[in-house]
């Protein structure tokens, strides 16, 4: 064999596990995104944002409040 067959060769080998390496990293990186892509949805499905839930508890918050005054200004308590 000719050196320049050997380095082709060689250079065929190296470029093959090159473009295997690749492919495998590819691969990962989509299902990567594919996972990401579905907790992402059940985070939104499942979940709370703080700033939601603040809002909700001060707007029950309020209706306690206001179901306490009614009660302290009924006319009929005792005490």
């Amino acid at each position: 064999m000719e050196v320049q067959s050997i380095v082709d060769v060689i250079t065929g080998i190296v470029g093959a596990v090159i473009g295997w390496f690749v492919k495998i990293m590819w691969d990962s990186v989509k299902e990567l995104q594919k996972d990401m892509k579905e907790t992402n949805q059940a985070l939104h499905e499942n979940y709370v944002r703080k700033d939601d839930y603040r809002i909700d508890m001060a707007e029950i918050k309020g209706m306690f409040n206001r179901i306490m005054d009614k009660l302290d200004s009924k006319a009929d308590k005792t005490s």
